[in-house]
């Protein structure tokens, strides 16, 4: 139940990523720069905690060997760095709402890969929940061609590419994290992440862009660092190091509803009968899939 829990609330934590994002790029910030805002604000927080379990604990001191360090720094990287930058990229062509959606498929893709690269057994009973979320977003992706055609192709592409790789990274990040612990895991992969996006977002905008950031660019910055990034992930950790990937990836469905709720009121997205429609058959692929994944699990 904790493990649920934690998975639950980090997902909520994390749905409101896309609405902090939107908000930066309306301040005209660039995709790099929002993303080296949001891990500038969290990195010393992952660097602090980070110190103190290395000085605390002599038994974590012995696991860090540079074999596991750089391996934790690597699947880092790719689940919060190559993930977020490809989810961030997206959110520039697509509404909050849509990416919300689509990146929503990860567990789908967390099944596959568990079958195809790590040994798990195939479930097909959930295959017709798969094709009903599907179905959803390729009712709203219908709606969104007719309207806003433009990026919107390249968007769902580059968000589906950040739920691939997500995907991907939640198998590492488990074989990580039972070396490592949850904690110590999510501080290394995490401050390797920043690393690379402030990196990048210096050599990308220069380090005059920053001189140029109002006060509100600096809030929204410090919001989408905290609670769109070091709370959610040390709780997902936490459910994956719990209930392990796939379960950790069926409890998402919160989210949408989060993202939905706050993209209407706070960015002025609208939500129209076809927007109900596709999110109902979304939400209600990955009930199906989130309740047959969790009696598959009694029944082992």
């Amino acid at each position: 139940m904790i493990g649920y829990g934690l998975a639950f609330a980090g997902a909520a934590l994390f749905s409101t990523k896309g609405i902090f994002i939107k908000l930066a790029f309306a301040q005209g910030v660039t995709v790099e720069a929002t993303l080296a805002l949001r891990m500038m604000m969290a990195l010393p927080i992952y660097l602090v905690i980070l110190v103190g379990l290395l000085l605390r604990n002599e038994k974590l001191r012995a696991a860090v060997t540079p074999v596991r360090l750089f391996g934790a720094m690597g699947v880092g990287a790719l689940g919060y760095y190559v993930s977020s930058y490809l989810d961030f990229a997206g959110l520039a062509f697509v509404s909050a709402q849509y990416e919300r959606l689509v990146l929503f498929t990860y567990p789908f893709f967390v099944l596959l890969f568990g079958v195809w690269f790590f040994g798990d057994r195939m479930n097909w009973k959930l295959v017709p929940a798969m094709l009903v979320s599907y179905g959803g977003l390729l009712i709203i992706f219908a709606w969104n061609l007719t309207v806003e055609p433009d990026g919107l192709v390249t968007g769902t592409l580059l968000v589906l590419g950040s739920a691939l790789t997500f995907a991907f990274y939640q198998h590492l990040a488990k074989r990580q994290m039972l070396v490592l612990g949850t904690m110590l895991f999510t501080c290394v992969g995490m401050s390797t992440a920043a690393v690379l996006a402030i990196v990048q977002s210096l050599i990308v905008d220069g380090p005059a862009t920053y001189a140029g950031f109002t006060p509100n660019i600096w809030a929204i910055g410090l919001m989408l660092g905290i609670f769109g990034t070091v709370l959610p992930s040390f709780l997902l950790n936490g459910g994956i190091a719990r209930i392990g990937a796939r379960a950790t990836s069926s409890t998402a469905s919160f989210g949408p509803i989060v993202t939905i709720v706050l993209a209407v009121l706070v960015l002025g997205e609208a939500f129209t009968w076809i927007h109900a429609l596709g999110t109902a058959l979304v939400l209600l692929g990955s009930w199906l899939f989130a309740r047959i994944e969790r009696k598959s699990r009694a029944r082992q």
